[in-house]
């Protein structure tokens, strides 16, 4: 079937009438091309809500975005093209869009849940030597909140670790250690600390620890550092509970450890 994918923000020009030529060109190949599917992305960036914004470049955008309209479900009609659109703010979107006969069907895509977060990572893994003791499973769970494409830039930190220190597996130390470097940015390997700041600081992430392990119902220790990262001289890591994460709720108890 063919496919043809186009952004929004490519039909917003200067000058008035571009934009509304360019759809009518758009669903003139795809009359053609029938059955066809036209993606357009950040549809946002030309579907907003009629009358805000500044006067010029806001008459351009609506004539473009009234072309849209027409073409998705005017006289003519248009049988055997299918008009899918992304964004990810669906909150401006004109009501005229969401009208039955154009954009009626909505399908949200949530952050990938547990088992999603592990078949994005097999994904992402295939073509990466790992060492045999690496479990996504153990990943997943300390990445709660990761989209795919944070899921892919991990793989690939972790493969740049792997290659920095001449090892041709990737294993759980440096899954460990781009995790932190997404999560809490580079290592500070210039910062200079003393013996005596060090203990400090693993007195401090020890204490972290140790309350979260004694207090009911609260995360799980993941780990521990006192390597410096960020603004932060160590790090304590906390599991998140799945189901907290995914449902939104918490309960007084985890509150009040917080």
């Amino acid at each position: 079937v063919p496919f043809f994918s186009i952004s929004g923000s490519e039909f917003v020009e200067m000058f008035v009438g571009v934009g509304a030529s360019r759809v009518r060109d758009l669903f003139a190949q795809a009359k053609k091309a029938a059955p066809c599917i036209i993606f357009i992305d950040e549809i946002d960036a030309v579907g907003r809500q009629r009358g805000a914004g500044i006067a010029g470049g806001n008459d351009e955008r609506e004539q473009t975005l009234n072309q849209i309209l027409t073409e998705m479900d005017g006289f003519e009609g248009n049988p055997g093209i299918i008009v899918i659109a992304a964004t990810n703010r669906a909150d401006v979107l004109d009501a005229a869009l969401l009208r039955p006969g154009r954009f009626d069907r909505r399908i949200v895509v949530d952050l990938p849940d547990f088992a999603g977060r592990v078949a994005i990572l097999g994904v992402h893994s295939r073509g990466k030597p790992l060492e045999t003791d690496v479990d996504m499973a153990q990943v997943s769970r300390r990445t709660p909140g990761f989209s795919g494409a944070s899921l892919a830039n991990l793989m690939n930190e972790a493969a740049i670790f792997a290659a920095r220190k001449n090892k041709t597996t990737i294993g759980n130390d440096e899954i460990s250690d781009a995790l932190d470097r997404i999560s809490l940015g580079p290592e500070k390997k210039n910062a200079v600390q003393s013996v005596q700041r060090k203990e400090l600081v693993a007195y401090h992430e020890a204490g972290h620890a140790v309350v979260g392990a004694l207090i009911p119902d609260y995360d799980q220790v993941a780990k521990i550092s006192i390597v410096p990262r960020g603004g932060a001289g160590g790090l304590t890591f906390f599991a998140p509970n799945e189901d907290r994460v995914d449902s939104g709720l918490y309960t007084r108890q985890f509150l009040e450890g917080q």
